[in-house]
Formats: structure tokens, C-alpha cells, sequence
């Protein structure tokens, strides 16, 4: 069993920061791990993805040069730096384990088997 567990999110005003981390906990080894937001009235949409080994990072176009995903798998931890934060980055962030092993990272939430109960992020205009 996987657990995951978000924390970091908050309220921002625009153009500002926030650095969101993901714990996990349980079987982590080789799983690439994503970052899905979901706002009021709207579907969780992807936001970044990452390999197990931490290169070629994928990204939507929407947050693409302003967030930046990593991870240390030392402290089985992948966080989610947002930079130039605008009033529609307002949402629950969710982090989630791909079903793969191996997996490259990827934009489809079904791909994606274990999810974190979310974190709220604000940004005021």
C-alpha cells in the first residue's frame, strides 16, 4: 500500500511563490509520480510529471517556465516549486504514483493508481 500526503499549499497573492511537497510512504521504488489540480466546477487537469530517475520532467502548457517538479527519492518526497502564481493556479493540488513501473510520467489521470487527499492553493488577484 502507497500513502500519500501534500502539504505547502496556502494563499498567495499573484506573482508570488509556494513550494508544495508530496510524502510518500509504502512502495515507491521506480514509480514516477504526478501533480493534478482540480478547481471549483472544473475536472482535475495535470500539471507535471516525473520519472523515478528525475529527468525530463513533462509539464502542462499552462504552468510550463513557471512551476518546476522534482523529487528526492532519499526522502521519498517530490515537491512542486510555483513561481509568478496567478488567480487561476487557485486549486486543490493532488500528487499521485503511476501504475507503471518504470513509467515515464504522464499527463493522463488513469495512469495513475495511488492519490494524496490534496492541498489548497489561493491566489488572490
Amino acid at each position: 500500500q502507497v500513502q500519500l500526503v501534500e502539504s505547502g499549499g496556502g494563499l498567495v497573492q499573484t506573482g508570488g511563490s509556494l513550494r508544495l511537497s508530496c510524502a510518500a510512504s509504502g512502495r515507491t521504488f521506480n514509480k514516477a509520480m504526478g501533480w493534478f489540480r482540480q478547481a471549483p466546477g472544473k475536472e482535475r487537469e495535470f500539471v507535471a510529471a516525473i520519472r523515478w530517475g528525475g529527468d525530463r520532467p513533462i509539464y502542462a502548457t499552462s504552468v510550463k517556465d513557471r512551476f518546476t517538479i522534482s523529487r528526492d527519492n532519499a526522502k521519498n518526497t517530490v515537491y512542486l516549486q510555483m513561481n509568478s502564481l496567478k488567480p487561476e493556479d487557485t486549486a486543490v493540488y493532488y500528487c499521485a504514483q503511476e501504475k507503471e513501473s518504470w513509467g515515464l510520467g504522464s499527463s493522463q489521470k488513469n495512469n495513475y493508481d495511488y492519490w494524496g487527499p490534496g492541498t489548497q492553493v489561493t491566489v488572490s488577484s
